[in-house]
């Protein structure tokens, strides 16, 4: 089996390390991530200048572009061959509700699936526990490779795993999940910088808002692994009929 890992936190995140010891001893393994941190990177590709590539060891990649980039050249021609399943993270963060629309790890497991491969997504959420359990993360992440080896995913299918920031012993188990959704984000943080000039940080996320059970972010305060099924397509099928009746009228 040949395997891609790749992130958004960069080359050297210790997540992404974690990923690759958790399973670099299933098949041959590819790696190809930002050469630094990209999150909130989204769904973003790099086209108003070339990508440079850094192969720090042979099959080790960093690339200066996104985690939508790393994937999308590995597939189109960086690697040798195609790998049969991607792997995205481990991310030092949360994904959960709306974060999947603008997480570079998730996005990487995205671009995959669009291309044909099967992909997972794995995020370590934080908690009050100063520690942070990649140890458990890399656990999940063999536990999940296990069961899609004996089952199979549609093809438009990609998984966003989210694993409680605990040992392993404490975890309650696996649940399947839908996105939750989370308040509006906190607002923006003004300062200045040297000369005076304003300057702003992005306002941190919201707390969930729809968190009720069967979402991931209940999943998570439960102590579960919340496994949720993704998929490209953003269409809202329910309101196709009523948005024609406005065109019609428009027309």
């Amino acid at each position: 089996m040949k395997i891609l890992c790749s992130n958004d936190d960069g080359f050297y995140a210790n997540g992404l390390q974690a990923l690759i010891h958790a399973v670099e001893h299933l098949g041959e393994l590819a790696v190809v991530a930002p050469d630094r941190n990209r999150s909130g990177a989204s769904n973003s590709l790099t086209l108003d200048a070339p990508l440079r590539v850094v192969e720090v060891s042979p099959q080790r990649y960093a690339v200066g572009g996104t985690p939508t980039d790393c994937v999308h050249l590995a597939i189109s021609g960086l690697l040798p061959q195609r790998p049969d399943l991607i792997l995205s993270g481990i991310n030092d963060g949360a994904n959960l509700g709306d974060d999947v629309l603008y997480s570079g790890t998730v996005a990487a497991a995205l671009e995959g699936r669009s291309l044909g491969v099967l992909a997972v997504a794995f995020s370590l959420v934080h908690s009050d526990d100063p520690q942070r359990h990649f140890a458990t993360a890399a656990r999940v992440v063999q536990t999940v490779i296990a069961q899609l080896m004996s089952a199979s995913l549609p093809s438009t299918t990609v998984l966003n795993v989210n694993i409680p920031n605990c040992p392993w012993s404490a975890l309650k188990g696996f649940r399947v999940t839908r996105l939750g959704h989370r308040h509006p984000a906190q607002p923006i943080v003004p300062t200045q910088d040297p000369r005076g000039r304003p300057m702003y940080w992005v306002g941190g996320p919201g707390e969930g808002k729809d968190a009720g059970e069967g979402t991931d972010f209940a999943a998570i305060e439960a102590g579960y692994v919340a496994v949720t099924p993704l998929q490209v397509d953003l269409t809202d099928h329910a309101a196709l009929a009523g948005v024609g009746r406005w065109v019609e009228a428009w027309s």
